[in-house]
């Protein structure tokens, strides 16, 4: 996403960008990005 880990935290725990939380460190699934990133873009354009 070409974005600092703070940024993703923080999209994260906004509740913006789904993840699982395993041990200290979170997992985020690729459809979710994908999701995230189309609503994003077609928001812009």
């Amino acid at each position: 996403m070409r974005v600092s880990t703070m940024t993703v935290y923080r999209l994260i725990k906004a509740g913006e960008l789904a993840a699982v939380r395993v041990g200290k460190s979170y997992r985020i699934r690729e459809d979710d990005v994908d999701r995230y990133l189309e609503a994003r873009y077609t928001e812009a354009g």
